[in-house]
């Protein structure tokens, strides 16, 4: 691999893996209030927010750091009073318990209206817009959770990249294959990818503060809580769930601390990034192999959700699951053949588990999936590996990809209506 695909590769890391304080979803829909406000010059008289299936689904029943509150409406209206756009995805880190009354104020004057907006295709799609008196400002983010696709002011347009060429755009960057993501993994200089450990570092501390406290439904804290040593043991594996679960706990439960995302959700990132770090630190790995097996683990997910976009019918932590068996396998010795058994082994498991929005049971789910990549990993390294007679499973790697995401998007588009309507019926 040469420098000038590194570059690209390690630019694509860096514009995937972020920083993120509380659910994408809804922090981003804060963003555009955000903007919208700043655009508008002052605190917005009325907001209309309109949001795709997918995002208004993410954003429903997920708690708001700082606020002890769930849902949107209380992301909207504090991105209208202390959001800064230059923050992205930690558009909301100015709260305090001040401006959180305030925002129950802005609340009860009843100045915020949301809708989902039925006829666009696009699963990740935010519009805004913001009025005062005599002015009125459209805010849309589309395709990326940061990525503005329209700004306009009255009858001026300020920014317009709804329809970007095909050589224009972060989706563009890098098509990525399961041998690339390999070779750059185990090849690249370590200086240049070392710089992933901070997502470690990050997460880390989500999962230990989380067990000191009490968030969600606290299944990493109950997974260390007696009698473990009749259940899980006190091992590895009892380890990794524990720390995923409780990031995944205090993050879905609103806990004001930041995680290291990937691909837009903070649950990928924490999913991609605690089992390989619990791993390698219990076997004594050195710094080089946590570092490139994160980095696998990682880039992984990505070269995943390239075919799946943004957000899908199809659970997310099943994606960053896979990646972080990826990494344990690696971890465990494993070759590139016994990797992409890995990948087929998630596969052919956990394929078909529902997004049915961001919210506190999330850590149940991600719980589940990096239990099966444990199970994936182990079954890899000793050449075991579920077959192309067996189910959705083929020979080639990258039809396996494929494959799981054509079922994730297309196949299970009917039962993603339907959840979305059981949520907003309830």
């Amino acid at each position: 691999m040469n420098q000038v695909e590194r570059e690209r590769i390690i630019e694509l890391v860096k514009q995937e893996v972020v920083p993120a304080i509380g659910c994408t979803e809804p922090m981003a829909v804060a963003l555009a209030v955000a903007k919208s406000k700043e655009v508008l010059g002052e605190r917005p008289q009325q907001i209309e927010v309109w949001l795709s299936a997918n995002m208004l689904k993410n954003a429903m029943g997920v708690g708001i750091p700082g606020t002890n509150m769930v849902g949107l409406p209380i992301a909207i209206a504090l991105g209208a009073i202390v959001g800064k756009s230059e923050y992205k995805l930690e558009v909301l880190k100015d709260t305090t318990p001040e401006v959180v009354e305030a925002g129950r104020q802005y609340l009860k004057e009843e100045r915020i209206r949301i809708h989902r907006k039925k006829e666009i295709t696009d699963n990740l799609y935010i519009e805004v817009v913001s009025r005062n008196d005599d002015t009125t400002v459209k805010v849309i983010i589309s395709r990326d959770h940061t990525h503005f696709s329209y700004i306009a002011r009255n009858e001026e347009v300020l920014l317009d990249d709804m329809h970007p060429s095909e050589k224009v755009g972060r989706e563009h960057v890098t098509k990525l294959t399961m041998k690339m993501v390999y070779d750059f993994a185990m090849t690249a200089p370590l200086e240049e990818i070392s710089f992933i450990l901070k997502a470690a570092e990050m997460n880390r501390k989500a999962a230990e503060m989380s067990l000191r406290g009490n968030y969600g439904h606290a299944l990493g804290k109950t997974i260390f809580m007696e009698p473990k040593s009749q259940i899980f043991g006190d091992g590895i594996y009892a380890k990794i769930l524990a720390y995923t679960s409780a990031a995944c706990d205090a993050r879905m439960a609103g806990a004001k601390v930041p995680v290291m995302s990937n691909s837009g959700s903070g649950n990928q990132g924490i999913a991609a990034t605690l089992p390989v770090w619990v791993f390698a630190t219990e076997r004594l790995k050195t710094e080089e192999e946590l570092i490139r097996a994160l980095m696998l683990s990682h880039l992984t997910v990505i070269y995943i959700k390239q075919s799946f976009g943004r957000l899908s019918p199809l659970c997310g932590c099943v994606v960053a699951a896979t990646g972080s068996a990826c990494g344990i396998t690696y971890l465990m010795g494993g070759n590139y053949d016994q990797i992409t058994y890995a990948i087929k082994n998630m596969i052919a498991n956990i394929t078909g588990m529902i997004c049915d929005g961001a919210k506190p049971s999330c850590s149940l789910k991600v719980a589940t999936g990096v239990s099966t990549a444990v199970l994936s990993a182990m079954l890899a390294v000793e050449d075991k590996s579920v077959t192309s007679v067996e189910g959705i499973i083929d020979d080639d790697i990258e039809k396996c990809v494929q494959n799981m995401a054509d079922i994730g998007l297309h196949g299970m588009a009917d039962t993603d209506n339907l959840v979305l309507d059981i949520m907003t019926q309830k």
